[in-house]
Protein backbone atom coordinates (compact mmCIF):
# COMPACT_ATOMS: atom_id res chain seq x y z
CA UNK A 1 0.00 0.00 0.00
CA UNK A 2 1.24 3.51 -0.78
CA UNK A 3 0.57 6.33 1.66
CA UNK A 4 1.25 10.01 0.90
CA UNK A 5 1.09 12.84 3.39
CA UNK A 6 2.94 15.14 5.75
CA UNK A 7 4.46 14.16 9.07
CA UNK A 8 2.15 15.30 11.86
CA UNK A 9 3.96 13.67 14.80
CA UNK A 10 7.10 11.62 15.42
CA UNK A 11 6.76 9.24 18.34
CA UNK A 12 9.59 8.09 20.61
CA UNK A 13 11.66 5.02 19.77
CA UNK A 14 10.49 1.88 21.58
CA UNK A 15 12.86 -0.99 22.35
CA UNK A 16 12.59 -4.41 23.91
CA UNK A 17 13.58 -8.05 23.80
CA UNK A 18 11.52 -10.65 21.94
CA UNK A 19 10.49 -14.05 23.35
CA UNK A 20 13.37 -15.48 21.31
CA UNK A 21 15.81 -13.19 23.16
CA UNK A 22 16.53 -10.81 20.28
CA UNK A 23 16.56 -7.03 20.73
CA UNK A 24 14.11 -5.00 18.68
CA UNK A 25 13.39 -1.32 18.09
CA UNK A 26 10.36 0.44 16.66
CA UNK A 27 9.47 4.04 15.85
CA UNK A 28 6.11 5.34 14.66
CA UNK A 29 5.17 8.37 12.59
CA UNK A 30 1.73 9.94 12.35
CA UNK A 31 1.08 10.99 8.77
CA UNK A 32 -1.66 13.42 7.76
CA UNK A 33 -2.99 12.50 4.32
CA UNK A 34 -4.92 14.74 1.95
CA UNK A 35 -8.13 12.75 2.53
CA UNK A 36 -11.16 14.64 3.86
CA UNK A 37 -11.98 12.19 6.65
CA UNK A 38 -9.89 9.83 8.80
CA UNK A 39 -6.73 11.44 7.49
CA UNK A 40 -4.32 10.61 10.35
CA UNK A 41 -2.43 7.32 9.93
CA UNK A 42 0.20 5.90 12.28
CA UNK A 43 2.96 3.98 10.46
CA UNK A 44 5.64 1.99 12.29
CA UNK A 45 9.23 1.32 11.27
CA UNK A 46 11.28 -1.54 12.71
CA UNK A 47 14.95 -2.43 13.07
CA UNK A 48 17.40 -0.67 10.76
CA UNK A 49 14.61 1.55 9.37
CA UNK A 50 14.48 3.40 12.73
CA UNK A 51 17.99 4.82 12.16
CA UNK A 52 16.94 6.15 8.77
CA UNK A 53 14.04 8.10 10.28
CA UNK A 54 16.10 10.16 12.75
CA UNK A 55 16.54 13.12 10.37
CA UNK A 56 12.83 13.55 9.65
CA UNK A 57 11.02 16.68 10.82
CA UNK A 58 7.36 17.46 11.47
CA UNK A 59 5.73 18.91 8.35
CA UNK A 60 7.89 17.04 5.82
CA UNK A 61 5.99 15.61 2.85
CA UNK A 62 6.65 11.96 2.15
CA UNK A 63 5.49 8.76 0.52
CA UNK A 64 5.57 5.50 2.45
CA UNK A 65 5.19 1.98 1.09
CA UNK A 66 3.72 -0.17 3.82
CA UNK A 67 2.20 -3.51 4.71
CA UNK A 68 -1.24 -3.40 6.30
CA UNK A 69 -2.39 -6.45 8.23
CA UNK A 70 -4.61 -7.58 11.10
CA UNK A 71 -4.21 -10.14 13.86
CA UNK A 72 -6.89 -11.75 16.00
CA UNK A 73 -6.57 -11.96 19.78
CA UNK A 74 -9.42 -13.17 22.01
CA UNK A 75 -12.01 -12.54 19.31
CA UNK A 76 -10.85 -8.99 18.54
CA UNK A 77 -8.79 -7.83 15.58
CA UNK A 78 -5.82 -5.50 15.88
CA UNK A 79 -4.32 -3.69 12.90
CA UNK A 80 -0.72 -2.87 12.08
CA UNK A 81 0.74 -0.61 9.41
CA UNK A 82 4.45 -1.33 8.93
CA UNK A 83 6.46 0.95 6.65
CA UNK A 84 9.26 -0.64 4.64
CA UNK A 85 10.20 2.09 2.11
CA UNK A 86 10.20 5.78 3.07
CA UNK A 87 10.60 8.56 0.48
CA UNK A 88 10.78 12.29 1.17
CA UNK A 89 10.25 15.03 -1.39
CA UNK A 90 13.30 17.25 -1.89
CA UNK A 91 11.20 20.43 -2.17
CA UNK A 92 8.84 19.29 0.61
CA UNK A 93 5.65 19.17 -1.44
CA UNK A 94 3.40 16.22 -2.17
CA UNK A 95 4.51 15.38 -5.69
CA UNK A 96 5.97 12.37 -7.50
CA UNK A 97 8.72 14.40 -9.16
CA UNK A 98 12.05 15.03 -7.46
CA UNK A 99 11.46 12.31 -4.86
CA UNK A 100 14.50 11.31 -2.84
CA UNK A 101 14.63 7.84 -1.32
CA UNK A 102 16.56 6.78 1.76
CA UNK A 103 15.96 3.05 1.77
CA UNK A 104 17.82 0.18 0.19
CA UNK A 105 15.96 -2.35 -1.93
CA UNK A 106 17.75 -5.29 -0.30
CA UNK A 107 15.44 -5.14 2.73
CA UNK A 108 12.14 -5.35 0.84
CA UNK A 109 9.84 -8.05 2.22
CA UNK A 110 9.40 -9.75 -1.18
Amino acid sequence: MELKGKIEKILEVETGISKAGKEWSKQSLVIKTEDDFNNLVCVSAFGDKVKKLRDLKIGMAMTILCNVYSREYNGKYYHNIDGYHFTINSNNELSDKDMVTFDDDENLPF
